[in-house]
């Protein structure tokens, strides 16, 4: 569990150049949006911003881990059989991550008819001039289409239960907040070291070797 646990935070934050992509307008339409208070102030209003969001992810988490480990009980079979498909989408997260395959964001339509609802609800939180309300934007903002977040979800299903899942999902959270929290010329330089053609591939790397390593052993133990 320790090891997923690992592998989600480094999903979360070698993967969060893509979020800069998709959140990073949010994040600036935000700071907008946020009544004209001192740094703190702003900085609070973030932080409870990402809390709403890895609330969501913890509970898609947790769903999907009920899910997969009720699934498999009702199934007769092993979850060994999940953990399979984790490790081949943990290859294509490698593959996304040093950009030879982006299958990954065909996954992303299959959440925008969701969104076409949750989205609306965004607008009645702003302006951000409370910490109600920038939680439950941030509740919101979970839903988001997202490749990386589909693909994360997949080691909540195979982590045997919903609290397992849940934790999961927080720590693929945790990774992204670098990125997400940081702004201006601090995420432009974060941004450039994980472009870095060789942080990119040696980080590919050591995702797809674990992502071998976790079929090896789910195979090994299916099939001896």
């Amino acid at each position: 569990m320790s090891n997923d646990v690992i592998a989600a935070i480094a999903i979360g934050f070698i993967g969060s150049s893509h979020c800069l992509v998709m959140c990073g307008g949010i994040v600036a339409a935000l700071q907008l949006a946020m009544p004209k208070a001192n740094t703190a102030r702003k900085l609070w209003l973030q932080l409870v911003l990402s809390l709403g969001r890895l609330s969501t992810y913890s509970l898609f988490g947790a769903a999907v881990g009920y899910f997969g480990a009720s699934a498999m009980q009702l199934a007769g079979g092993s979850l060994l059989w999940l953990r399979l498909v984790a490790g081949l989408l943990l290859i294509a997260i490698a593959l996304y991550i040093s950009r030879l395959w982006f299958g990954l964001l065909k996954l992303e339509q299959l959440g925008q008819g969701i969104w076409r609802y949750i989205q609306p609800l965004t607008k009645h939180c702003l302006p951000l001039d409370s910490t109600k309300k920038a939680y439950l934007y941030g509740l919101c903002w979970g839903w988001l289409p997202c490749g990386l977040v589909y693909s994360a979800l997949s080691w909540s299903l195979v982590s045997g239960g919903a609290s397992a899942g849940a934790l999961v999902m927080f720590a693929f959270g945790l990774g992204t907040l670098p990125a997400i929290l940081l702004s201006g010329l601090a995420a432009q330089r974060l941004n450039t070291i994980k472009n870095n053609l060789i942080v990119r591939y040696l980080t590919a790397l050591i995702l797809a070797s674990y992502g071998l390593y976790t079929l090896w052993l789910a195979a090994s133990r299916l099939f001896h």
